[in-house]
Order: structure tokens, then C-alpha cells, then sequence
């Protein structure tokens, strides 16, 4: 199903009818701040390993991120947050940037990775923000399967034809971009950027 929701403005009852999917077990394609994103309910491991095999990974190696509506809701996944990482999180977000951090119990075991971190995103776009204040808990995140067409990758209505079959629903949400989101490791004690992509990331990093 493609679904057209404006971007500014969502429209509750559209809204309502994602988080309904999500609930369910639903897959859905979604835009961001940066590129479109697939993902899940993180608490559903049926989901979960459903956009592993389309994503053509194993779950409990892939790094997939936790989407999370602003910073108390990150507080629920990750371990206790020192000042200056908190400072950090609060001077980029919402914005073009994954966070890894230490994570909590409240992250389900398939979700965590080895080292017992979880990236954290809070995208500066409305409507993921409200799908995630509605469902009441993060969605797991993670990139579109790669392929050669990157025309998709900005297109829902070319992601729609792509992936009508594998997901529930694609949301509409107007045009994506191309670049993902900048990775910072806060686990560390330090913060060092390990992927650069979206936002000026040196002017957090000083």
C-alpha cells in the first residue's frame, strides 16, 4: 500500500493507520531527515527478521538503529548518559545523526549487538516522529537494500514498485534524499565520528 502523508502537516488518521501496520507486525518504508528508511516494531522478532531477509542479512549481526522520538525516550534504551554526551545529543537532535551508546535491558536481545550497543536516531521529519510518539516505543531502523537504481532511494512511488510485495506499506512522505545520517560512537568515554554523511558533524565534535 502507498500512502501519502504530508510531510509538514501528517494526517493523524494516516498516522493511526501506520501505527495500526506496525502493531500488527507490519514492514513499512519511511522518509526521514536523510534517506528513506525500512524498518519495524522493535518488539516484534517476526518483523524484525522479516527486514533482515530483505535486507538480506543476518539480524543478529546487522546494525540496525532504534528511531526514537526526542532525547527522554532515548533515556528508556541506553545506559546512564554522562554530561558531555548528553550535551552532544541535545545539540544535534532531531537531526541527520545515529548515536551509538551503550544500551539497556529495555533493548530486545536480537536487536543488540555484540558489544551490547544500540545506534539511537532522532530524524528532525515529522512524520516519523509522530508515527513513534504513537506507537509508543522506538521503530527499528535501517537503509533500503542497495542496488545499482538510486533513483528509488528518493522516489516512494519507484520505492512502491520495488518493494510493493516485501513491505506493508510505503509511505509517501515527498521526495528523500540521497546521503544517510552521520554515525557517532559515544561508547567510548570519547565521541568520534565512524560514518560520515548528513550534517555538519565537525561543529559537534570540538
Amino acid at each position: 500500500m502507498l500512502v501519502h502523508i504530508h510531510p509538514d502537516d501528517p494526517q493523524p488518521r494516516l498516522i493511526s493507520q501506520v501505527v495500526d501496520v506496525l502493531r500488527s507486525g507490519g514492514v513499512i518504508i519511511y522518509p526521514t531527515d536523510t534517506i528513506y528508511g525500512i524498518g519495524c516494531d522493535i518488539y516484534n522478532q517476526k518483523a524484525v527478521e522479516r527486514v533482515a531477509r530483505i535486507k538480506g542479512v543476518d539480524p543478529k549481526k546487522a546494525n540496525f538503529s532504534f528511531v526514537c522520538s526526542d532525547l527522554s525516550h532515548i533515556s528508556d534504551y541506553t545506559k546512564s548518559i554522562d554530561t558531555p554526551t548528553f550535551r552532544l545529543l541535545k545539540t544535534a537532535l532531531p537531526g541527520p545523526y545515529t548515536f551509538i551508546l551503550n544500551a539497556s535491558k529495555q533493548v530486545p536481545k536480537m536487536l543488540k549487538t555484540k558489544k551490547d550497543t544500540v545506534g539511537i536516531r532522532v530524524p528532525d521529519n515529522n512524520i516519523c516522529r509522530m508515527i513513534v510518539e504513537q506507537l509508543g516505543n522506538p521503530i527499528m531502523s535501517t537503509s533500503l537494500p542497495t542496488d545499482e537504481d538510486v533513483e528509488y532511494y528518493t522516489d516512494p512511488e519507484m520505492m512502491y514498485e520495488h518493494f510493493e510485495k516485501l513491505v506493508d506499506i510505503v509511505i509517501d512522505g515527498g521526495h528523500g534524499h540521497l546521503e544517510a545520517s552521520t554515525i557517532i560512537d559515544c561508547t567510548s568515554g570519547t565521541h568520534e565520528m565512524i560514518r560520515e554523511g548528513a550534517g555538519d558533524w565537525r561543529t559537534l565534535l570540538i
